[in-house]
């Protein structure tokens, strides 16, 4: 039997690597509904490894670059790419964006126009990442949840776990060493009037501001990242920039509603990546950082393979090594 310490994003990955190598698995979480208590129902949900090229390292794009995949198995994930755009007085943040970054394509006025019509004219260049995508952050936990379930894991909600577990995945709870909080802001918007069908990135020399669109003409509005330990709602200076950067993407987002705003202090360690730690006994997956949806399903698998190691046959099928 493995025991893992909460319900979120990694703890439910891992939870499905096991049971694929065939690992009787009993989860707890201390919250009494799914993703109630997980710093990812925050999240932009963008699968973008290539995007994240201009400032995290190859490892991300490496790891990354699996999981839209992964997800599309779980949940629905919509394949449009990314654009990445800058106003004119910023078009060097875009020359720079495209000298640290690959697999993106340079876009015109005309290209961006055929896109995404709702941006015609309203900005001259741009950069086209084909191959990524998003997804619905809450659904896509439901769903996991519903999946490893199915698979013959036990969640245990509204129980904090034993003081003893096999892998803990809490998150900023984790009694680790070298653990920060990366504050993250977001507002969820219902905008009928805007026809936006991929995620925009709109570069900004301070912070980085995101759209990802959601069903029913609703828009994730968040920025990509904020140092701070701060537990509070969003403040009235993060909110100005991201409502500024929504108007400068689309007029129409102005008349938008606000459906909801947040914050969550997403888990990191100094270098910005994942690190898998053995500490009395346990096994921790954390410091997911901004990339949790992106480098969940691969640390997953290592989380899995080190608790679980296995070997693959001739026929390809993996069974467990005594």
């Amino acid at each position: 039997m493995i025991t893992i310490a909460g319900a979120g994003l990694a703890g439910l990955a891992c939870a499905h690597e096991l049971a694929r190598r065939g690992a009787s698995v009993t989860i707890y979480e201390r919250s009494a509904r799914i993703g109630e208590g997980s710093v990812s129902r925050y999240a932009g949900g963008m699968l973008a490894p290539w995007c994240e090229g201009e400032s995290a390292e190859a490892q991300v794009i490496t790891l990354g670059s699996r999981a839209l995949d992964w997800w599309a198995q779980i949940t629905p994930v919509v394949r449009r790419g990314t654009l990445v755009l800058a106003p004119a007085r910023d078009r060097a943040e875009l020359t720079r964006f495209a000298k640290r970054t690959e697999a993106h394509e340079v876009v015109d006025e005309t290209q961006i126009a055929a896109l995404e019509p709702d941006l015609a004219g309203r900005f001259r260049s741009g950069l086209h990442f084909a191959q990524e995508g998003h997804l619905d952050p809450r659904r896509a936990l439901i769903d996991l949840a519903r999946r490893v379930e199915e698979m013959g894991v036990t969640i245990h909600l509204n129980r904090p776990a034993p003081k003893r577990v096999t892998l803990d995945c809490t998150g900023m709870n984790a009694p680790l060493h070298g653990l920060r909080p990366v504050r993250g802001e977001m507002a969820i918007l219902h905008a009928p009037g805007v026809e936006i069908r991929r995620t925009l990135r709109l570069l900004h020399p301070r912070i980085p501001i995101y759209l990802v669109p959601r069903e029913g003409h609703h828009f994730m509005l968040g920025a990509t990242m904020l140092e701070s330990s701060a537990t509070c709602p969003p403040t009235l200076r993060a909110l100005s920039e991201l409502m500024n950067a929504a108007y400068a993407l689309h007029p129409g987002l102005a008349e938008a509603s606000v459906v909801e705003l947040g914050a969550g202090l997403r888990p990191a360690f100094a270098n910005n990546l994942p690190q898998l730690i053995w500490q009395d006994g346990t096994l921790f997956l954390n410091g997911l950082y901004r990339h949790g949806f992106l480098l969940a399903p691969a640390m997953a698998a290592r989380a899995a393979g080190m608790l679980i190691p296995e070997i693959e046959d001739a026929d390809h099928r993996e069974r467990r090594t005594a």
